[in-house]
């Protein structure tokens, strides 16, 4: 039986053989080098609190963007994940000993930026009984004592579908659960080998049956097709999703799943025109769209409707 690492080669060795059809990074994939005194500001804070962002880690291309706008995406239970997703950047391997004092640093973090939306993602962590829930807990119930004028949305983990790593969230339930389902279907197998599709579906009607709202999130460009996207779109609606977010896939390193190819703007807004047919209501779709872009807009507007 090949291994996920092997399925994962023989899908990049495919990809690599027909790259020359994928051509050059256009140029609305090209981002500026962040620069400004905002993000150098929230650059010293999140060094100073010792705390991780998804904006680093991940090589977010709107790092510039959203720093400068004096907001970021907290990534806790360490730098460490223990899954190995084929599109992800973020370091996989044993990780450290669970931070206790994290949620507190989050908070301090929240205060002096003064955030209105905060956005909170971590790794996985499969070896926790939890997964980490009570952690994601205690950032919220932190926030909401304190920073009680700032809407939270967490992008959870699928805690391998545990519901009472459910149950802990809801002691002190988010305004938004967000959980990507990062691709369609069939290419799980290479892009979140240890995750299932109806699992993660299940994750989000379970929060919906809940009363939350409730957002994913899908890269385009690594190898799936336009129906299979509109399927994924179809499928998220049944299952209660309120917000989605399409991006365009960007290998990170070469060791990373490669490129199929460059979605083109008008194929985005397709999907954005086509999401909201379907039921959704809010989609963002364009190149440079990651999970929590603009997301203190989309919080705004989804409890507006």
């Amino acid at each position: 039986m090949r291994t996920i690492n092997q399925h994962q080669r023989a899908f990049k060795e495919k990809v690599e053989a027909e790259k020359e059809n994928i051509g050059k990074r256009p140029e609305w994939l090209k981002v500026k080098l962040p620069t400004g005194n905002n993000y150098l500001d929230v650059k010293n804070l999140i060094k100073r609190q010792k705390l991780n962002t998804v904006c680093e880690e991940a090589k977010c291309p709107n790092i510039a963007e959203c720093w400068n706008h004096r907001s970021a995406t907290f990534m806790i239970l360490g730098d460490t994940c223990t899954r190995s997703c084929g599109f992800c950047n973020i370091k996989v391997g044993i990780p450290n000993e669970l931070d206790l004092d994290e949620p507190r640093r989050v908070l301090e973090s929240v205060i002096e930026l003064n955030l209105r939306h905060v956005v909170i993602t971590s790794v996985n962590r499969d070896e926790l009984k939890d997964g980490g829930a009570s952690i994601f807990k205690e950032c919220v119930r932190l926030i909401r004592e304190y920073k009680s004028d700032c809407t939270v949305e967490i992008l959870i983990p699928d805690f391998k579908g545990e519901e009472h790593a459910f149950e802990i969230i809801m002691q002190s339930p988010p305004d938004i659960l967000n959980h990507n389902l990062e691709t369609v279907p069939r290419l799980y197998h290479v892009v979140r080998p240890q995750a299932k599709y109806k699992r993660s579906l299940e994750l989000i009607k379970w929060f919906k049956d809940k009363g939350l709202k409730t957002k994913s999130g899908i890269m385009v460009g690594i190898g799936e097709t336009k129906d299979e996207v509109i399927e994924v779109m179809k499928d998220l609606v049944e299952y209660g999703c309120d917000i989605l977010t399409i991006g365009q896939y960007l290998q990170p390193t070469k060791n990373h799943l490669p490129v199929d190819r460059y979605v083109s703007p008008d194929e985005f807004k397709f999907y954005k025109e086509e999401g909201l047919k379907i039921g959704f209501k809010i989609v963002e779709s364009a190149p440079l769209v990651r999970s929590s872009y603009r997301a203190d807009q989309h919080a705004r507007a989804i409890f507006s409707k």
